[in-house]
């Protein structure tokens, strides 16, 4: 039996809740909705007593899979490591399509926002690069060329 009915969204947690939806917001995507979560349900499921985050909801442009951001109030956000590179374990990249690659990878940059490595093409089908956004989150980005 099939547990998984669709995938929903990914959670980043980070500390400038501000700075890093500007970012994905600079990138195209929407903000679907804000909020702030605190309580027995939070606590409960974080497993954090006095868990309190503020939260942004973001979608692409026309729909589809979400980014949820947040940022918590209470207690005190933990540091990750903001240099990770993609063999570290975890979580290591959210990836989006773009219509231009070189355009996406200029406007992060006129932001601050560099390349973790450099423009790979793959097979004359796919150009993608891995960009150092906000807080080390990196951030694939990647155009069908082919």
């Amino acid at each position: 039996m099939a547990h998984v009915q669709r995938f929903d969204h990914v959670g980043i947690t980070v500390a400038d809740l501000d700075s890093v939806t500007a970012f994905f917001v600079g990138l195209g995507l929407e903000v679907e909705g804000t909020g702030s979560v605190q309580g027995e349900f939070v606590e409960t499921v974080c497993g954090i007593p006095g868990a309190h985050c503020e939260i942004v909801m973001l979608r692409p442009p026309g729909g589809g899979s979400r980014i949820e951001l947040s940022s918590f109030v209470t207690p005190d956000h933990v540091p990750g490591s903001p240099t990770a590179m993609a063999n570290e374990l975890g979580l290591r990249n959210v990836s989006f399509e773009v219509g231009d690659l070189r355009a996406a990878v200029d406007a992060v940059a006129a932001d601050g926002y560099g390349l973790v490595g450099g423009i790979g093409e793959y097979e004359n089908s796919v150009r993608m690069a891995y960009v150092r956004g906000p807080e080390g989150i990196i951030v694939s980005l990647f155009e069908q060329i082919g």
